[in-house]
């Protein structure tokens, strides 16, 4: 799916959520006890509020681990970076063209969201030498600012009028996939690179891609920082991309549902 018409077909609201939520780093603060603790907490109580809302016990208990999973958890699934075999860094919103014209046909600018992606990989990397893929907006500060060799740069499709099509994390994912399914030593462990608010759904995208060892690398704070002038109009402003991303991860989810639910139709 094209991702700049992505936010237009997306539900206005999915679930009631933390759209506060305070930002994190890597290390989930669900592997101490007590945050396990609150968070069993709250299941309970939603639990019994959505029992009582629907009237429905068992459609609650599958509904609510659902809810609270991507509502109430933003924290990817993390590995030691000894054990990733290459990256895969997922850009977050852009510039308009510094120079105008036609934004179907003229690229946009990667914007500083992207410069401060690319600098989380040139970490990453600096301790980690692997190859790196990259969405185009933070390859292009990988290769000029870095001088960063082995990057594979994963560019919107351009059509033979000059219309540009920017890809989807999905589509980002596949590309990805494709390339490492031909390598003689299989897929290997992705390392994921995203932003703070888009990284855990990065991790599960690129594992739904046909790379399920997809993990961000522990230790690593991803940006959190919103650019009020990106031309993205939902990666703007938290509020209002929580709401976007959420509406994503239902998307994705429900496939998943129905075809377990349903595996011959």
């Amino acid at each position: 799916m094209n991702r700049r018409t992505f936010a237009a077909t997306a539900a206005a609201a999915v679930v009631p959520a933390l759209l506060s939520a305070t930002p994190a780093v890597a290390d989930s603060r669900r592997h101490n006890l007590p945050g396990e603790r609150a968070d069993a907490r709250l299941q309970r109580e939603m639990l019994d509020n959505l029992t009582a809302e629907l009237d429905d016990a068992a459609t609650a208990r599958l509904s609510v681990p659902r809810i609270f999973d991507i509502g109430f958890n933003w924290d990817p699934p993390t590995t030691p970076l000894a054990d990733i075999d290459f990256i895969v860094a997922y850009s977050f919103g852009d510039r308009a063209p510094a120079g105008g014209g036609d934004p179907t046909k003229v690229l946009y600018e990667p914007g500083p969201v992207n410069e401060a992606l690319a600098a989380t990989v040139a970490q990453v990397r600096a301790r980690r030498n692997v190859p790196v893929y990259a969405q185009w907006e933070i390859a292009s500060f990988l290769t000029s600012t870095y001088n960063m060799s082995d990057v594979t740069a994963i560019n919107p499709v351009i059509a033979a009028d000059g219309t540009i099509t920017y890809l989807s994390t999905f589509g980002v994912a596949q590309q990805v996939a494709a390339d490492r399914k031909q390598l003689p030593g299989g897929i290997g462990t992705a390392g994921v690179i995203g932003f703070r608010d888009h990284v855990k759904r990065c991790v599960e995208t690129t594992r739904l891609a046909g790379m399920p060892a997809a993990y961000a690398p522990a230790g690593f704070d991803m940006p959190d920082t919103y650019d009020p002038q990106s031309g993205q109009t939902w990666t703007r402003r938290r509020d209002l991309y929580l709401v976007h991303d959420m509406s994503a991860q239902w998307q994705m989810l429900e496939p998943q549902l129905l075809a377990a639910a349903y595996p011959n139709g």
